[in-house]
């Protein structure tokens, strides 16, 4: 399974910190040995200020209580550079610990900086310190304050590049301490920002979208509504033009994302074209199953890659594990994914046959033949479809489907407008890139 881990191609999109939930997962996993994953952490740490995280894990990893001197020496100068930044915030962190001076705050930026070097001698370099303080609290792995600093800060910051960089910081703590109500609102300012920043070259702005959604994976495997929001996200055309050029590997959670996910089905025949598409530059068992049930309809392909999609989702980070306790669902995802593919299969193999044998739909679907009877009464019960059991025979007689002319019209017209919209659009942005050079 180690063959499908997607870590080494996810990892370099991620803040260093955001590395090590996956690194904790993939040992849990044991899927690396885990020295492999232990000197992967020092190496980590080695760039943060984590000093006493790396030691700990020094001493595990070569089973001693003694640790180098460079580590010792390296703790030493981060405990002197924490004090130091603290003594130039102190006057700013006072003024907004104090919540009768905060009140004095107004939605005018200018206005609160010339009221703040007015009233409290707190100028340019005291709101330079804060950031600075806010960053080193956040290396040192203080997301709570680095979070709380960030918001602080950029109530304040003029500089929009700046604040661009407190909001990515932001986004970081919350995910890493698991707050995804407030995750959410920070990455959709982030899009917001992104989308309409006018970036130094297209390309600058397509990578900023790709570290974005990579970011998000976090939140929208986690959040209530998440994985319908990640198709909201990664199925727009920007957003999907920036997967297919730099990073195909993201199709498997979109490809999750919509298996699991009935409501947004519309959008699921052009996503099955993507797939068709990019099957040379990415493909793994989600994706292989996609194609085995709706291009080549091979039944017992799809049976074979809904075996492997299962090992791939136990142990994918995003994907294999349970969702917190207090969120909506606490159906582990594989069994909400089975549960799903096997509809996949069970609805595209009855539009191909008006009778079916039991016996061997119960083999297509990976079920027992009672398993699969069971299965089939309740989907017919609480669905659509317009099917009959006959239990002496054994057979599952399917009512043929007309096609609805209309309906296809309207699909051909609405498919036509967006690749209309698609190419009108790289156009455009082509043009402005033209322009600005």
């Amino acid at each position: 399974m180690a063959d499908y881990d997607l870590t080494p191609r996810i990892a370099p999109n991620l803040d260093r910190h955001l590395v090590f939930p996956l690194l904790e997962f993939l040992q849990e996993r044991q899927l690396y040995p885990d020295e492999q994953i232990l000197k992967a952490k020092i190496e980590l740490l080695n760039k943060t200020n984590m000093v006493d995280y790396a030691m700990d894990i020094h001493k595990s990893l070569y089973h001693t209580e003694d640790v180098p001197q460079d580590m010792v020496d390296r703790r030493a100068e981060v405990v002197a550079r924490l004090k130091a930044l603290e003594e130039s915030a102190a006057p700013l962190v006072a003024f907004l610990q104090n919540p009768a001076a905060v009140q004095e705050l107004r939605a005018d930026k200018q206005y609160n900086l010339q009221m703040l070097n007015d009233r409290y001698q707190i100028g340019p370099d005291q709101i330079e310190a804060l950031y600075q303080y806010a960053k080193f609290q956040f290396e040192c792995g203080n997301y709570s304050g680095a979070a709380d600093y960030l918001y602080q800060y950029r109530a304040l910051c003029t500089n929009s590049e700046r604040s661009l960089s407190a909001l990515w910081g932001k986004l970081a703590a919350e995910v890493l301490m698991q707050n995804w109500d407030i995750a959410v609102e920070e990455l959709n300012r982030l899009k917001e920002i992104i989308d309409s920043k006018n970036f130094s070259s297209p390309m600058n702005q397509v990578q900023s979208r790709i570290w974005l959604m990579h970011w998000s994976l976090f939140i929208f495997f986690n959040h209530d509504n998440g994985r319908t929001q990640i198709i909201d996200l990664f199925n727009q055309d920007k957003y999907l033009n920036a997967i297919q050029t730099n990073a195909p590997h993201l199709l498997r959670y979109l490809a999750t994302a919509f298996i699991v996910n009935k409501r947004r089905r519309p959008q699921f025949k052009d996503f099955i074209k993507v797939i068709q598409q990019e099957q040379n530059s990415y493909k793994d068992p989600i994706t292989e199953f996609l194609t085995c049930v709706y291009v080549n309809y091979d039944f017992d392909g799809a049976q074979k890659k809904m075996r492997e999609c299962e090992e791939v989702i136990l142990n994918d980070p995003f994907l294999g594990k349970r969702l917190e306790e207090g969120n909506l669902s606490t159906v582990p995802l594989r069994d909400e994914f089975l549960e799903n593919a096997r509809l996949f299969i069970f609805e595209t193999y009855c539009r191909i046959h008006q009778r079916i044998d039991m016996n061997v739909l119960a083999e297509k679907l990976n079920l027992n033949y009672e398993e699969a009877e069971r299965w089939i009464v309740n989907l017919v019960r609480t669905s659509k479809l317009d099917a009959k059991i006959d239990s002496k025979t054994g057979t599952v007689l399917m009512e043929p489907v007309q096609p609805n002319v209309y309906e296809e019209l309207i699909d051909h017209t609405k498919s036509l407008s967006g690749r209309t919209y698609k190419l009108v659009t790289q156009l455009l942005e082509h043009a402005q890139a033209q322009a600005t050079r």
